[in-house]
């Protein structure tokens, strides 16, 4: 008896995807599948464990290599560690709906072996399926891929099992049969074409931030008067910008008062922190998150509600640079501020009343701000670079700083 062979039977990996151009589709893929289908980028970076791998994955590690940039040359290979963790807090819960990760960019170097009909008709969706051996790229993603890769190699120690990481859906979005070229261009694409959000404007963004939830809840608990109408402070903080502009109705941004509460918190060290995340373990020594926002935000909701006028004209208090500097003075009447150099409110109300806010060069040149050519005095000057001048001016009246800002 002679058996025959099998025929229009094509073995491997099966994904359920939808088409949105017609060599690309996405779809999403359990969490044992994407380890299978790409290799460990730790694994095709270490020569040793490389040179005993199979060719299949030493092939693939020379593909990738036209591809991306390494681990351990890169900020990436730093983020991997961290981003593992901030999976597994989200697999368990313990940031609620408060986290995502953006879909993996895959590459499959070659065609497809077999594509099956629409599963409904109309809608595109159908199932494809990837044969051993293929090799299958992370163009775009590889950070995320890697932390994958770290979870289901040892899941314990981030309090995770397999059968928990089992039924993961990870999101994918899959290039196929491209040329390594146009693989390459994708990845500039994804890297380079992007604008880069500062880093400042994005703790203002992180909700997880104690900083930010601070100055979410000062502009919260103040209440001023535009145009006769009582009105949160909150409407004129802009939250998704650097800097407002003359057309904006908003008069400071998240940003910068983000910064007046972080130097609140810290003193001067706090100048440094301008623009890293911020949480509650991570305040100073003995200082509780409850005793920090019982403190800060009425410190700081008196502060705004009695210099709003200066608020209101966009003068020189709304400068993040300016605001940091207040922010140091402020923490001096704080009590975990070091009491060689405590002052009360009251002096520093009495600092603050002779400072001239408008932003002219006889005021803030030199100071927190600089002359152009042009004679048009810019505030473009970081947090870190004038804080501290700032800071300096307003507590010491009698230097040649402190008498610039008070027009002396």
């Amino acid at each position: 008896m002679r058996l025959t062979m099998p025929t229009g039977v094509v073995e491997g990996t099966q994904l359920t995807v939808m088409p949105f151009r017609d060599d690309a589709v996405i779809g999403t893929m359990s969490v044992p599948t994407l380890v299978q289908l790409v290799p460990s980028p730790r694994t095709e970076e270490d020569p040793r464990r490389l040179k005993t791998a199979s060719g299949l994955v030493r092939r693939h590690a020379e593909l990738r290599a036209t591809v991306q940039r390494t681990l351990k040359s890169s900020q990436k290979g730093k983020n991997v560690g961290p981003y593992a963790e901030y999976i597994a807090a989200g697999l368990k819960g313990e940031l609620g709906a408060a986290w995502s990760t953006p879909p993996i960019t895959l590459w499959h170097a070659g065609p497809l072996s077999a594509i099956g009909d629409e599963l409904v008709p109309g809608t595109g969706l159908r199932t494809l399926t990837i044969t051993p051996g293929t090799l299958v790229i992370a163009i775009d993603g590889e950070t995320q891929t890697t932390a994958w890769h770290d979870l289901y190699d040892d899941p314990e120690p981030y309090g995770l099992t397999y059968p928990e990481l089992a039924r993961v859906r990870v999101p994918f979005e899959l290039y196929i049969d491209l040329a390594p070229s146009d693989a390459r261009q994708i990845f500039y694409d994804r890297n380079v074409q992007g604008v880069a959000v500062a880093k400042n404007l994005a703790m203002s963004m992180d909700q997880r931030d104690f900083g930010t939830r601070l100055a979410h809840l000062v502009a919260d608990s103040v209440k001023v008067d535009v145009d006769g109408r009582c009105v949160p402070f909150a409407r004129l903080v802009n939250s998704s910008k650097r800097q407002v502009s003359a057309s904006d109705r908003e008069v400071v941004t998240l940003s910068a008062l983000r910064s007046l509460v972080v130097t609140v918190l810290f003193g001067r060290s706090g100048l440094a922190r301008s623009a890293e995340s911020v949480y509650e373990d991570e305040l100073p020594a003995g200082v509780r998150p409850e005793e920090a926002e019982t403190l800060v935000v009425p410190v700081l909701a008196r502060l705004v509600s009695e210099h709003f006028p200066h608020f209101a004209r966009r003068s020189a208090i709304t400068a993040p640079a300016v605001l940091a500097g207040l922010g140091i003075a402020v923490h001096h009447t704080l009590p975990w501020s070091d009491p060689a150099s405590r002052i009360s409110t009251e002096e520093l109300d009495q600092m603050l009343a002779g400072i001239r806010w408008e932003r002219q060069a006889a005021y803030w040149d030199g100071v927190a701000a600089k002359t152009g050519s042009s004679g048009r005095l810019n505030f473009s000057g970081g947090v870190k670079d004038s804080g501290g001048r700032v800071a300096d001016a307003i507590l010491y009246p009698a230097t040649e700083n402190g008498r610039r800002i008070r027009g002396l």
